[in-house]
């Protein structure tokens, strides 16, 4: 079982995030804490104490949190469930909270073996675009102190299509990253999100994005040049040393099942899937009700095919032909041989040894591809 827990705090919000977050309030956070903890205890009960593979505490920005405060989470996590031997402990971190190694060494002696910073761009002048908490300088300087700590794994998160931004500044940064030594890369195309500052700028006029060529450029020599340091693309935006693939990621595009802990977080468990509430005012009311009064969707056999193909087909190793057999009682090359027809002659999907997946620049244009192959 995957585990994640939610933080929802952050200090300002960032003009691209459409994310659960809110206002770092003491008061809120003191009820989140006691909140998250009991939630934990109660879904190990359910659950008969679960083994977990992999541990990930995202956000908002845990960070924020005083490290006392992010150990009675760790504590309870530990308390409730069973890490396996080298499970992989990820802790979401921004440069701006990565002020001394002493911080560090702390994360490191609650069992976090992999941070993932979010650095976003390496352009002072994108970064204030974006408006982090941040500048390139606070970025550099807390990847080399998370490189120079005792962690097994450091990754880095980067977008790209910003507005402003331009192929060759683009490739300048992923340079600069590379030189970084991360072992793991996210690079996320620009989602713009509607209600964020950033969406209201590119609809004003005020911001424009990047031309479709430019973007396209972007990704396709992007990908190239990093898997020409080393990083080998095995989703359609991450990038990792041969090792260093993030193994909770890999676990929800395989389809395991995860627990999620705190507000907004979305869990799937024994064929049902559900959500807490994105407020810490819903998220206590459900905590008065000892975290039972929840609407839990049970997975349709439709919506189990279908996730199947969307989560494979994010990856660089595709779709298992005979696990869609097996799920299905049809062979997808037969369902779908019209559409595999079109997007092979067109290079964007490719077959070989049992499995389908998307080329480079199919990629590019996944949500496109996929929808053709839903229920």
């Amino acid at each position: 079982m995957l585990l994640y827990i939610h933080v929802p705090f952050c200090r300002t919000k960032c003009a691209y995030c459409a994310f659960a977050s809110q206002e770092y309030i003491e008061e809120s956070v003191s009820v989140y804490l006691r909140l998250v903890q009991q939630e934990l205890e109660i879904r190990s009960r359910q659950l008969r104490r679960r083994k977990v593979s992999s541990i990930y505490i995202g956000g908002g920005t845990p960070t924020v949190l005083p490290f006392a405060s992010m150990s009675r989470i760790v504590d309870a996590v530990y308390k409730h469930f069973d890490p396996v031997p080298g499970c992989e402990f990820t802790l979401e971190a921004n440069p701006e909270n990565i002020l001394e190694m002493a911080d560090l060494q702390a994360f490191s002696s609650m069992g976090v073996n992999r941070i993932s910073l979010g650095v976003q761009s390496l352009d002072d002048r994108l970064l204030y675009t974006l408006q982090r908490g941040h500048d390139s300088r606070q970025a550099i300087k807390a990847a080399r102190k998370i490189r120079q700590a005792d962690f097994a794994a450091l990754s880095l998160d980067l977008i790209w299509s910003l507005p402003g931004q331009t192929l060759q500044g683009w490739m300048a940064e992923l340079a600069h990253a590379v030189q970084l030594a991360p072992d793991h890369l996210s690079c996320y195309g620009l989602s713009l999100e509607p209600g964020t500052r950033l969406s209201a700028g590119i609809q004003s006029g005020e911001l424009k994005l990047p031309d479709e060529r430019t973007q396209t450029g972007m990704y396709v020599h992007g990908a190239h040049y990093l898997e020409s340091c080393g990083f080998l693309q095995y989703e359609i935006s991450n990038f990792a040393r041969m090792g260093f693939r993030c193994k909770h990621n890999l676990g929800y595009w395989a389809g395991e099942s995860f627990l999620g802990a705190g507000p907004s977080s979305v869990s799937t468990m024994d064929g049902l899937r559900w959500q807490n509430p994105s407020a810490i005012c819903d998220y206590q009311a459900l905590g008065e009700k000892n975290f039972s009064d929840l609407e839990f969707e049970r997975l349709s056999h439709s919506r189990k095919i279908n996730e199947l193909v969307m989560l494979s087909l994010r990856t660089s190793r595709g779709l298992n032909l005979k696990d869609y057999k097996q799920l299905k009682g049809e062979c997808f090359s037969r369902r779908y041989a019209g559409v595999i027809q079109a997007l092979h002659q067109n290079s964007l999907i490719r077959m070989a040894h049992g499995y389908l997946s998307l080329t480079r620049n199919g990629m590019l244009v996944s949500d496109s591809i996929l929808e053709k192959f839903m229920e």
